[in-house]
């Protein structure tokens, strides 16, 4: 689908009425949380916003709900869906949104998570105290106890309540680096800055859907400063029917990794000023599918080189005990 230009994103964005924030739902048969997704939107204590409801090709009552509160919400809400009420994927549906949003600053939610009622608020604060900055995320809290479970919090990024400047993030966050990356439902960012760096992939379809958010992310990282904060906004939903869980089960984890690994490289190929720690990153996330034998063995030498410091360590701290 065809993105705004630059000049016509000014253009809609000086217009009067203009909402500050474009809130975006994507869903496809969500009938079971989506109404509790769109309240906590409703809920929050910041209200400079439009909401916009992306059907992907629903056949539950998805369709029904979200077209009620359009109704209900005339100028607040829009409800959106592809041509024919095709299913299109994620990524289609959220590039859906963007095409359509006329808001300075994006906010995504999923439809089976849950805003905290400050989050547009907190986040808003931080954006506007850094002009350059392009996106703001929290902590995210993994929701379990809605259905008895345990809740927990986990931090996103590296280092935190501070910008982090291109490529760093890219290195340091999953996938190609250790550290937690963002959350879809959690972000805020710029219009303008998801659409200069294309937006979200739409080859990634199917169970490549579990590593659509990591492409823009990974996009995104390369090409602006980013801001991780401590504060936790989102809560982010457990269920053996969500894209990770899902994808796990069909053991297509190592297979879905290979393609998006395989797709950063060529867009990195067309990017010859790439820093070269994120082609070294990548290129160690890509030496199990590429090399597996060396893989096999530098894996074994580093966990014996573990093994080997923390028994030193511990053998230290005995002597000096004594």
């Amino acid at each position: 689908m065809p993105f705004p230009t630059s000049d016509t994103i000014a253009a809609r964005d000086n217009g009067a009425g203009r909402p500050r924030v474009s809130g975006i739902v994507i869903f496809l048969n969500a009938e079971a949380f989506l109404v509790e997704a769109i309240e906590s939107v409703i809920a929050q204590t910041y209200d400079d916003w439009e909401l916009l409801l992306i059907d992907d090709g629903s056949s539950d009552a998805s369709t029904a709900i979200t077209k009620d509160y359009a109704a209900q919400h005339p100028g607040k809400i829009r409800y959106l869906e592809h041509a024919g009420h095709s299913n299109r994927g994620m990524s289609a549906s959220r590039n859906l949104g963007i095409g359509q949003a006329r808001g300075e600053f994006l906010a995504f939610i999923d439809a089976d998570d849950v805003w905290l009622p400050t989050k547009l608020a907190d986040q808003l604060a931080i954006m506007d105290a850094s002009p350059d900055l392009a996106m703001v995320c929290g902590a995210v809290l993994y929701w379990r106890s809605w259905s008895g479970g345990e809740d927990q919090v986990f931090p996103t990024g590296h280092v935190f309540d501070r910008m982090v400047f291109p490529p760093e993030a890219a290195i340091e966050l999953y996938p190609l680096g250790s550290s937690i990356s963002a959350c879809p439902s959690d972000i805020l960012v710029r219009k303008n800055a998801a659409v200069r760096v294309g937006c979200f992939e739409e080859h990634f379809t199917g169970s490549r859907q579990m590593y659509e958010d990591q492409g823009f992310f990974v996009k995104l990282f390369l090409a602006a400063p980013v801001y991780f904060s401590t504060k936790i906004w989102l809560k982010y939903r457990q269920h053996p029917g969500s894209i990770s869980a899902t994808v796990a089960k069909a053991g297509k984890y190592s297979e879905v990794r290979s393609y998006f690994l395989n797709w950063l490289e060529n867009y990195l190929a067309d990017r010859p000023e790439t820093d070269r720690r994120v082609s070294a990153a990548l290129s160690r996330a890509l030496r199990p599918y590429r090399r597996p034998r060396s893989h096999f063995v530098l894996t074994r030498l580093q966990r014996a080189h573990l093994r080997c410091r923390s028994a030193l360590d511990r053998a230290i701290q005995r002597d000096r005990s004594t």
